[in-house]
Order: C-alpha cells, then structure tokens, then sequence
C-alpha cells in the first residue's frame, strides 16, 4: 500500500483542482440525471451533510469520475492501469469531531455494487484531527491488495470477524480491520472498535474522532469499472 503523508481528506482540499479531461465516465452514471459529477482530480462537494471527493491521489493514475444522486447514493466510474501502487480513494465523508469517550454510539450501513475484477478494496476511512491516527475497515476487496503492516490476529467486533493488522506509513500508525470474508451491505458498530483499540490494546489514547469516510481504495480497473455506493449512512454522536 502507498504511504499516504496526509489524510485523503485534507490532500482533497489542499490541492489544486487538475481536471484530467476524462469524458466517458459520465455515461457510467445511473440513468437518472445526478444532482453532482465531476472528473477532476481533487473534485469534491457537500451534499445532505456529507462530502463528496474523487480524490484521485496515487501516481500513474488514469481517469476516474464520480457521480451523485445525494451525499448518501453516488458512484465512480475509474479506469486505472493495472499497475502496482493505490490510485485513488473516492469517497465519502462525515466529520464527527468528538473523543472517544464522549462518543454515545457511532455506527454506519453500507450497501454497495462492486466488480469482480481489477483490484481494490471497499473501506472506511477513520481518522483522528490530528492525522496520528488512521483505522481501515475493509468490508471486501479484489484483486491482488493487502493492509500495511504485521498481522496482530482475529477478533469479532462491531458485527464483523476481522484480520487485524498494525503498521505505520510514515506520516501516521495504521490500523486496519480485514473483514473475513467479503460483504456488499450491512451495519458496522465503529465505537466498539475505537473502544478496543483505546482500552483493550491501549494503541492510541482519548483521540478526538475527526472524520469517518467510506469508499473505494483502487489499485487498478483497466478498461473501465464501476463502483457504486447504493447508499450509505454515518449515525450517531
């Protein structure tokens, strides 16, 4: 996986907009006009309380674009070389801003459409305010892909089994929940995991919780796939 030295969030909104002049992803789209498209690198928006990125961060990437009929339904059509290394993160986002133990709860449902080819991984994105910290929870990958850093065993957390794994990129500590077997739909109970990294692994302290993202980590989707988020919804606080 790529060392990342900045959230993708905060690279979405620090770089300058480069559009890549990619035209057909758009066809791509449900049928259904969308409320948002857009094919830039770095293009983003806010709808119904979420952003949006397209965030097309890795090197050597192609072209990517993504769709939105609201903040909660939306999709990303990306043609990426099938070349090593993470081309983007397209994704969706919701800033909590609260520590962990003034969190009540913090859940999320998803429900995707995914390919069966290229390679990547369906995940969220969990970040602390400052950017020391970085959990993954992979809900399904494809393709040759894997989490940084050394296996630290199996739990059950949250309505999962996951392979825990620990690591550092350089810039941040990486903690990353495989999930066992592959799924494209359900509800994750995220304070339980933040709890179980704070108290019972002791792996980070009182962090404040800045932003929960969801979406697609491509390595590669040469000729053209398509990723679609159904819906997907962040409660609680």
């Amino acid at each position: 996986m790529a060392s990342r030295t900045l959230s993708r969030a905060t690279k979405a909104l620090l770089a300058p907009a480069l559009a890549l002049g990619a035209t057909v992803g758009l066809a791509s789209a449900p049928a259904s006009a969308a409320v948002w498209n857009s094919c830039d690198q770095w293009g983003n928006t806010n709808l119904n309380g979420y952003t949006l990125y397209n965030n097309i961060w890795g090197s050597g990437a192609g072209s990517q674009c993504i769709w939105a009929n609201s903040g909660t339904n939306w999709g990303v059509w990306a043609n990426h070389p099938n070349t090593g290394g993470i081309k983007s993160y397209p994704n969706q986002t919701k800033a909590i801003n609260k520590s962990i133990t003034s969190l009540g709860s913090l859940s999320s449902s998803y429900n995707v459409s995914v390919p069966s080819s290229g390679a990547y991984n369906t995940s969220y994105d969990i970040w602390d305010t400052d950017h020391d910290y970085e959990i993954m929870l992979w809900v399904n990958k494809t393709g040759p892909v894997g989490p940084i850093g050394s296996s630290q065993g199996s739990v059950s957390l949250g309505g999962h089994s996951w392979n825990v794994f620990k690591g550092t990129n350089g810039a941040n500590e990486v903690f990353s929940f495989i999930r066992t077997s592959n799924s494209s739909s359900g509800t994750v109970n995220i304070l339980p995991i933040l709890k179980w990294i704070k108290d019972t692994k002791k792996w980070m302290g009182n962090e404040t919780i800045g932003d929960v993202q969801f979406g697609y980590e491509v390595t590669s989707s040469s000729g053209g796939l398509n990723f679609t988020t159904n819906n997907l919804t962040v409660s609680g606080g």
